[in-house]
């Protein structure tokens, strides 16, 4: 066989090497195409695709939820089971909501002096973002917690060490942490937006950002009610927080004057905040979502109270009406409202029978020994309950014969 002629060698060339091709980078969520973003929280009750459709049919293209029962440290499983996470995420995609918020557990005190107290706050809290990450959110709201009997600047060392000891151990993800701010009650954190800062700058690490309520400013004793006072305010967040970290506002009107310093929301425009306020708010340019002014994705949330059937829907439609776009919004389904009215018939019903048991508790135990909040008013005054009589008790008048 004859010989085959060698190959002849080549020098190698770089330009020869195999380069595999660069992954290209993920594309925005649709949610952040600068499009308003507009929700409310919707129940959870049924399952967690419940509330997806709850805030589609509200008219909503954003929502916030509870990942378990709110009032109770064991609302459910601390994990969410897979195949309800790739449900959840099918049905969200399919409806096009986003940003997704999720609210932590109102018992959760990050700035809790008590070991066992701060402990579980910082677990609960822990597995609230486990539970996000499963969901697909974007965002977790919480409180920062009340100091008690420790000093606020103790306080927000503690906060600030609690959220980085619940953040351990979580794969990557896009996940945020969102600081919300308070309107002052008792020693709560975060009425000042200074305070909020000063966390948040402790946290950049985690680039944890921040929840602003308008309720909780405007009792906290930030004036946006006005046209000035709106101005000074959002120049405040921008110099304390900076606008840019702030991603979600949650929306409600407030029952309490300017400073009163409790939280009680109102419906949008119906509150001591106003309609008017409401309008400015919403339209204007820094709050956007569009850039260079507005941050993309920026969501704006209702809390508001739902009184009766419908007054969930019609909050909604008011945060797109206040924005100028009534005629660009989602189709509400015409008379859905997470409260239905066989529902707030069962609610009044409970009312009323545990009044009734109240009352009979009340008739039944001792005048001396009742608590001060059975007591009748007439038996109260500024706050000070007034000691029982001391005169024997009239006799009873004979009756008349005939």
């Amino acid at each position: 066989m004859p010989e085959q002629p060698l190959t002849r060698v080549i020098e190698f060339d770089p330009e020869d090497e195999y380069r595999p091709e660069p992954e290209p980078e993920a594309a925005p969520p649709t949610w952040m195409d600068g499009s308003l973003r507009i929700g409310i929280h919707t129940s959870i009750a049924g399952g967690y695709t419940n509330a997806l459709d709850s805030a589609h049919k509200l008219g909503c293209n954003a929502l916030q939820i509870f990942s378990a029962s709110p009032r109770m440290w064991a609302g459910g499983p601390s994990r969410i089971p897979e195949v309800d996470a790739v449900a959840f995420h099918a049905r969200r995609q399919k409806l096009g909501l986003g940003p997704l918020v999720i609210h932590a557990n109102y018992l959760i005190n990050l700035a809790a002096q008590q070991p066992m107290l701060r402990t579980r706050s910082i677990q609960a809290f822990h597995d609230e973002l486990v539970r996000g990450i499963a969901l697909g959110a974007e965002f977790v709201v919480v409180h920062p917690g009340a100091c008690g009997e420790c000093k606020p600047d103790q306080a927000v060392r503690l906060a600030i060490d609690s959220v980085k000891q619940a953040s351990k151990n979580l794969p990557a993800t896009s996940l945020r942490i969102l600081l919300e701010n308070t309107a002052g009650m008792g020693t709560a954190l975060g009425a000042r937006l200074e305070e909020l800062g000063e966390m948040l700058s402790a946290l950049q690490g985690l680039e944890v950002g921040a929840c602003l309520d308008t309720a909780h400013l405007f009792a906290a004793g930030y004036d946006i009610r006005s046209e000035t006072g709106l101005a000074s305010t959002l120049e405040l967040i921008d110099r304390a927080i900076g606008l840019e970290r702030v991603p979600v506002f949650h929306v409600n009107d407030s029952k309490i004057p300017l400073g009163g310093r409790v939280d009680r929301h109102e419906h949008i425009g119906k509150g001591k905040i106003g309609a008017e306020a409401f309008r400015r708010f919403l339209t204007h340019p820094r709050l956007s979502a569009i850039a260079p002014e507005g941050l993309p994705g920026r969501a704006f949330l209702a809390e508001t109270p739902i009184d009766d059937p419908g007054d969930d829907r019609r909050n909604v439609a008011a945060l797109w009406e206040f924005a100028g776009l009534k005629d660009q919004a989602p189709e509400a389904e015409k008379g859905f409202s997470m409260l239905t009215a066989a529902a707030k018939k069962k609610v009044a019903q409970q009312v009323k029978s545990q009044r009734k048991t109240s009352q009979a508790a009340s008739r039944k135990m001792p005048a001396s020994v009742a608590p001060a909040d059975r007591l009748p008013r007439s038996s109260r005054s500024g706050g000070r309950f007034l000691q029982p009589s001391k005169k024997s008790p009239a006799k009873p008048k004979k009756r008349r014969r005939g």
